[in-house]
């Protein structure tokens, strides 16, 4: 008896869905597998996947304190012409985890908007405290300040961008002047800093990790951003969730209040409403852009206050 046309179909489909299943399972065990050793590593995985040829990582693993050991990547979008706004993103982790390779998700986002995008690693707890890992962060900056135009960016118009223990670091560079100047730059070339559920007025020290980074310091004050809020700061963009309950929002609220008492017109606060600690810096990646305008609302910001 001949077989009627097409009639293994139905058993050609179940042998590729069974293969497609098998292959999705794989991929979801990995996921798994990598998100409970670091979740943002499993979501960078995942919108490597959604931005693939949107940007390119141009540089990996480049050393900006050699004696530290601490190093950087860089990230870009195919683009010629005139050089452009630099965006260094320090990533969170209460000042004790966090790796920069995690962190290209973030990268890609700020890149896609026309940024050339610089992570950078710093030293943490249990190894160093404060202020060693500000240090590092400044050192980070004045490493881009003085080689960025090598891959494109503008060494006179870097951006500071932060999430949680990294927006504690964007908002003590644009603030306390100390840091960069004792790296031998002009603090000026700092154009703006954002800071995504950061803490700026956490003393007294109630949080652990707050202990076990500036718990030692002679003058606890001296570990605080809102110590060092003043008129003539860079432009601030602050944003918070109201549903965070690792950083409170009452950190932005009191760094932008202060900011606004002492004159500043150039402090934005925005708060999203529902948006919780890990969602704000989630919002950035290609898969979760519909939590909130978290991207396209601090790109539009920065680019403002870069423009030349």
């Amino acid at each position: 008896m001949i077989a009627p046309p097409h009639s293994g179909q139905p058993r050609g489909w179940r042998r590729a869905a069974g293969g497609a299943l098998l292959v999705l399972i794989a991929i979801a065990g990995a996921l798994g597998a990598l998100y409970a050793r670091s979740p943002p590593g499993a979501l960078d995985t995942v919108d490597r996947l959604f931005t693939l040829g949107t940007a390119a990582r141009v540089a990996q693993g480049v050393p900006f304190a050699p004696a530290a050991g601490d190093r950087l990547d860089i990230w870009a979008a195919a683009s010629g012409g005139a050089r452009r706004p630099v965006v260094v993103f320090f990533y969170g982790g209460s000042w004790v985890s966090g790796r920069r390779q995690d962190y290209g998700f973030v990268a890609r986002a700020y890149a896609g908007e026309g940024f050339v995008a610089v992570v950078p690693d710093y030293r943490k707890v249990p190894g160093v405290r404060f202020p060693t890992f500000v240090s590092d962060a400044a050192a980070a900056v004045a490493w881009v300040h003085r080689n960025i135009a090598r891959y494109g960016g503008d060494p006179d118009r870097i951006l500071l961008v932060g999430h949680s223990a990294g927006g504690y670091l964007a908002m003590m560079l644009a603030l306390d002047r100390r840091y960069l100047a004792a790296q031998g730059i002009d603090p000026a070339v700092v154009r703006a800093a954002a800071g995504l559920a950061g803490p700026y007025d956490f003393y007294p020290f109630t949080w652990q990790p707050a202990r076990d980074a500036m718990g030692a310091a002679p003058d606890p004050r001296q570990t605080q951003p809102i110590t060092f809020a003043r008129a003539d700061a860079p432009p601030l963009w602050l944003a918070t969730g109201t549903a965070d309950g690792t950083i409170r929002p009452r950190n932005a609220y009191a760094l932008a209040a202060r900011q606004r008492a002492l004159g500043s017109r150039r402090t934005v606060l925005r708060t999203y409403a529902g948006l919780g600690h890990q969602g704000i810096v989630m919002a950035l990646s290609r898969p979760f852009r519909g939590l909130a305008p978290v991207l396209a609302e601090s790109a539009a910001f920065l680019r403002a206050q870069s423009a030349e």
